[in-house]
């Protein structure tokens, strides 16, 4: 499934309005008219006694009978076909029909020696735009050519206009997608609605899997002697590197208006991609960023819940020291690692395995252990959800020796074994408070 891409702009009304003269520019283009006629000097009377350049219109070609007449129309692609009722091989009824199959926009005006109620009823019921009677008077036809023109100018018009509107929406698709995430998952977004926007968004009408939030502290600060240009530009540049790093899967950026960066993703990202981005803009922009993620596994009525929660989170951060975010952070990354220790994670920290188990206790409230258990259930839950993998491959791809210590462990923090669990006999809720 591809991106959505999310950087778009809005084109003014006056744009759009000089987009769609050009299009109805083409409305001095002159129509195309066909006379088919079996009798040439009706021909030629239709042709010479019409003032077709004031009419905004010119004579494409004549016709002796209705196969020629159809042939003819098809080919040249004229607009107006004047009809002879009367025509060997294919009458004007007949020819009729069968323009309305092969050349559909043509328009047909009928010209014929037979004032029968039964020929008019059927040409109103083939949409005829006219019925003129023989001998034809040269101001009548003219008259009629040119109701036929206005009509013809204003559905032009029309038609230039919703293509243009159909552009102009499918240009900014991307911004609309925005704005529908920010409106949804802020709790504004109309429920009996909601799969009628996605698909008209044509996003997938599935809940997403993933709802993160990129937050910048400093943008924030109070004091920040930023400029706004500067803070948006920086906003903007935080987005694309988020986009560029969740290329390949389906995902909406959108920003609020304080400038945390929301993410509606449904395809699930990495279990480090919260860590890759706050590296990545910190290497590209030399800015720190912080990240949450939170695996969503409600309905779409459900999903701004789970986007508070990310809130709640991404602003609890903030209280953690920088030694406490870059110890989860390293955790996050290498929790599939055997030999993580808190003695290994303390040497890289470049602190000691005493203090680090002291200040992870203290701001968040757990043991290095049982941070890098719930890490490690968290991944296990998503591949008992996602994928077929025996209990036991699941075990070594999240860092267990033996399916025997996956299981315990699995089963002291969700209440139930991994196989339960797959087989549906437990609760997924406490996945992401526990395994936090």
């Amino acid at each position: 499934m591809k991106k959505f891409n999310t950087q778009t702009t809005w084109t003014s009304a006056d744009e759009m309005t000089a987009l769609a003269a050009t299009e109805t520019g083409n409305l001095e283009k002159r129509y195309r008219v066909l006379i088919a006629d079996d009798e040439p000097i009706i021909r030629e009377g239709i042709r010479d006694s019409t003032d077709w350049t004031a009419l905004g219109m010119e004579v494409a070609g004549e016709a002796e009978d209705g196969e020629e007449a159809l042939e003819l129309a098809t080919a040249l692609g004229v607009d107006i076909i004047l009809v002879d009722m009367n025509m060997p091989f294919l009458n004007g009824i007949d020819l009729i029909c069968r323009l309305q199959v092969d050349c559909p926009n043509c328009r047909c005006v009928i010209v014929s020696g037979h004032d029968e109620f039964a020929y008019a009823q059927e040409a109103v019921r083939l949409g005829v735009e006219d019925y003129i009677l023989k001998p034809v008077q040269a101001d009548q036809l003219y008259s009629a050519l040119a109701r036929l023109r206005q009509r013809l100018d204003e559905e032009r018009k029309r038609t230039a206009y919703v293509r243009q509107a159909a552009d102009q929406i499918e240009r900014n698709i991307p911004l609309l997608r925005q704005r529908f995430c920010l409106e949804w998952l802020e709790g504004q977004a109309e429920e009996k609605k909601l799969t009628e926007q996605l698909s008209f968004l044509r996003l997938p009408s599935a809940p997403p899997v993933q709802i993160g939030i990129v937050r910048w502290p400093a943008a924030e600060a109070r004091q920040t002697i930023m400029r706004e240009n500067d803070r948006q530009l920086f906003l903007f540049a935080v987005e694309n590197i988020i986009s560029e790093l969740l290329t390949d899967l389906s995902h909406v950026l959108f920003r609020e208006p304080n400038g945390l960066i929301g993410i509606c993703l449904w395809q699930a990202a990495s279990a480090d991609m919260e860590s890759t981005i706050e590296q990545s803009v910190s290497s590209a922009l030399n800015i720190a960023v912080h990240v949450h993620m939170e695996t969503h596994m409600g309905t779409l009525k459900e999903a701004p819940d789970t986007y508070r929660e990310c809130r709640e989170v991404i602003y609890g951060q903030a209280r953690l020291s920088p030694l406490v975010r870059r110890a989860r952070q390293l955790i996050q990354e290498d929790y599939t690692d055997r030999n993580l220790t808190l003695e290994s994670l303390a040497s890289r920290l470049q602190v000691s395995a005493v203090y680090l188990s002291r200040v992870l206790k203290k701001e968040l409230n757990d043991s290095f252990v049982t941070l890098v258990t719930h890490a490690r259930i968290r991944k296990a839950v998503q591949l008992l959800d996602s994928t077929s993998l025996p209990v036991h491959r699941i075990a070594e791809h999240v860092g267990y020796d033996t399916q025997h210590y996956f299981s315990t462990a699995f089963k002291k923090t969700m209440g139930i074994s991994p196989v339960q669990y797959r087989k549906g006999g437990g609760t997924r809720e406490g996945v992401s408070s526990e395994c936090e």
